[in-house]
């Protein structure tokens, strides 16, 4: 308990403090372009994806409804895991901003890539300190400058719908099993220390 109380905090105080990203300080989600198909289906299907274990196919590429221009400025495209708004609730580290620089919604990036025009693919599978939620997926398109200038996501505007649900490996789980590694270990021991004192004592028996 008190190892989640001090996590809490910790990441509270983070959430307090202003971003680095000084470059896209101001810069409004809301004025971005929309330019990207994206997609992010779990592998299996209807089924809470464990953390360090299951995957998701994610997918993107240019909108084909898009400008014939508008990846121009594209230099980069950044991947992340977003929070979905029933994993955000009571939780201010992860409060969406539509300034860019305060938005917590998609902290955790899954991929970085130099941009390329052709439709891109990629079998993720969810990393071990991904905290347990409800999920869905954002491309950006970051310009020369590092902004972003562009996105698209597998979910819809209201970011309702297309979502998929992560389990995090629980503390306390990991606790158990590594209890009930060392119990298994000392009662091997155990037995081992038993059966030769009683194998010595016989032979000591048979000598008397």
């Amino acid at each position: 308990m008190a190892i989640h109380t001090l996590l809490f905090a910790s990441l509270l105080i983070f959430s307090l403090i202003p971003s680095s990203r000084e470059g896209n300080k101001g810069r409004l989600f809301s004025v971005l372009q929309n330019s990207l198909d994206v997609t992010g289906k779990p592998v299996q299907d209807g089924v809470v994806l464990e953390a360090g274990k299951d995957m998701v196919t994610i997918k993107w590429k240019l909108k084909s409804s898009g400008k014939v221009d508008a990846d121009a400025t594209f230099k980069t495209i950044q991947v992340k895991l977003c929070y979905a708004p029933i994993s955000q609730v009571d939780r201010p580290w992860r409060k969406t901003h539509n300034e860019l620089f305060k938005d917590k919604t998609c902290p955790h990036e899954i991929v970085s890539k130099p941009y390329d025009k052709t439709p891109q693919s990629l079998d993720w599978t969810v990393d071990l300190d991904i905290p347990t939620g409800t999920y869905f997926v954002r491309a950006y398109g970051i310009d020369g400058d590092g902004q972003e200038v562009a996105y698209g996501q597998s979910s819809d505007e209201g970011r309702t719908k297309n979502l998929f649900s992560v389990q995090a490996i629980s503390g306390g789980h990991v606790s158990l099993d590594i209890a009930s590694i060392l119990f298994s270990v000392f009662s091997v021991v155990s037995l081992l220390v038993f059966f030769v004192k009683e194998k010595k004592k016989a032979k000591l028996e048979q000598r008397e």
